[in-house]
């Protein structure tokens, strides 16, 4: 038999004893274990979900891998790259890539017979997956996109639509620099109104059909700003990344022109760099909960430690060694601490689930790019938080547990 833990168990059970072996103290560590958990598993899970919320968005403008001319990926023009089959059978065969798509930018400006605004024309083919799209429509629905032939079709963000006074099934007149043969114009429909709520992309990127955009910018019918690579998982990205470095970068097409690619990451670094550092904000957050659980759990083991004087006394003096009696106490703790977690885990969830069902707690789009505060629950990362806890709660109770070591037999049967 495990002489501390019988001990352990008999002690935290007991609630015979008139003095309950503190029960105050066991409930105060308790809920500070309880509390600090619960704070923990809300904040990975709201910083989860806000993270990978914004991430997604990001990734629905541009996707996870950019392949395109190298001087595309360095300035703020388009410049045109082959983009035949044989190339789009080559990218579809990158390891962890599986989703490949062409898409085209032109630069023009939106008139109507008030106002004008220039925007960022992004034509995309049959191949484009629709679905980030299709997730923030407002309004309408989405142009005809195809690589053969012009819709004449236009998709706006909602800020557009607002500062135009545009609604879908609207006409509106585009106009198109061209260094050769002036200015452009074509008459666009209003098929569709979208809203991601990430300003930058929304004040300027209006969707259309990759002909009209490859058309427009007078190239060839197999060139193409470049082609977007979506992932299996984010996180092995740089695996896909280094094999394009390796297979398709430095290489040149037809036209002279030199293939070249950047992941999400490079495309957009301010926005990944702010996702960044809310990591260490949870990692503050954890530390402050974890060290306020931890001085908890130390008052409440010295309060008990303290009531327990005469008991400590006749287990010396019965013979037991002041590691068993340490044990004994460090038990003590692990079933308070283990208790203070299934409450945490309680709360914690509770609040997050309801969070993800209800959506109670709203946010200025404006400001967070999201309507609603977002949750994820990561059911590895949070058994790990459990863990983490328990085990750094444990810990820091080793060295006032020595405190025993001080309390002599003869001395604790006169201690009241």
């Amino acid at each position: 038999m495990n002489f501390p833990l019988f001990i352990a168990k008999r002690l935290f059970k007991e609630q015979s004893d008139r003095k309950k072996v503190s029960r105050p103290a066991i409930r105060i560590a308790m809920a500070g274990v309880a509390i600090g958990l619960a704070v923990m598993i809300v904040s990975v899970c709201v910083v989860l979900g806000f993270k990978h919320s914004i991430r997604n968005k990001v990734i629905g403008f541009g996707s996870q891998i950019q392949v395109a001319d190298f001087m595309t990926l360095q300035t703020s023009e388009s410049y045109p790259i082959q983009m035949g089959d044989s190339m789009m059978r080559l990218l579809k065969k990158v390891p962890g890539v599986r989703h490949v798509q062409r898409f085209a930018m032109k630069q023009g400006i939106l008139k109507t017979e008030s106002d004008f605004l220039g925007v960022v024309f992004k034509g995309v083919s049959e191949e484009y997956d629709t679905t980030f799209i299709h997730h923030n429509l407002v309004s309408g629905s989405l142009p005809k996109f195809s690589a053969s032939k012009s819709s004449n079709q236009l998709l706006i963000s909602k800020i557009m639509a607002d500062k135009l006074m545009l609604k879908t099934g609207q006409k509106i007149f585009a106009y198109f620099i061209d260094m050769n043969a002036g200015i452009k114009m074509r008459r666009f429909t209003i098929s569709g109104i979208y809203e991601t709520n990430l300003a930058q992309y929304d004040q300027s990127i209006c969707f259309t059909d990759l002909y009209t955009a490859v058309k427009l910018n007078g190239w060839e019918s197999d060139q193409a700003s470049g082609a977007e690579l979506m992932v299996n998982d984010f996180d092995q990205i740089d695996l896909s990344e280094d094999y394009i470095v390796k297979h398709v970068n430095r290489t040149v097409d037809k036209y002279g022109e030199t293939y070249s690619s950047k992941t999400i990451q490079e495309l957009s670094p301010q926005i990944f760099s702010w996702l960044d550092l809310l990591d260490l904000n949870v990692w503050i957050i954890m530390a402050l909960m974890i060290a306020v659980a931890g001085v908890t759990m130390i008052s409440g083991l010295l309060i008990i430690i303290l009531e327990r004087t005469a008991m400590i006394g006749v287990l010396k003096a019965l013979g037991s060694s002041n590691r068993i009696i340490r044990h004994t106490f460090l038990w003590f703790a692990f079933f308070i601490i283990g208790k203070g977690l299934m409450i945490g885990n309680l709360i914690g969830f509770g609040l997050v689930l309801t969070q993800k069902v209800f959506g109670i707690i709203k946010l200025d789009p404006s400001i967070y790019y999201i309507n609603v505060v977002p949750v994820e629950i990561n059911v590895t990362l949070l058994v790990l938080l459990n863990i983490a806890t328990l085990l750094i709660s444990v810990f820091v109770l080793i060295v006032p547990s020595y405190l025993i070591s001080h309390i002599h037999p003869s001395k604790s049967m006169r201690y009241e």
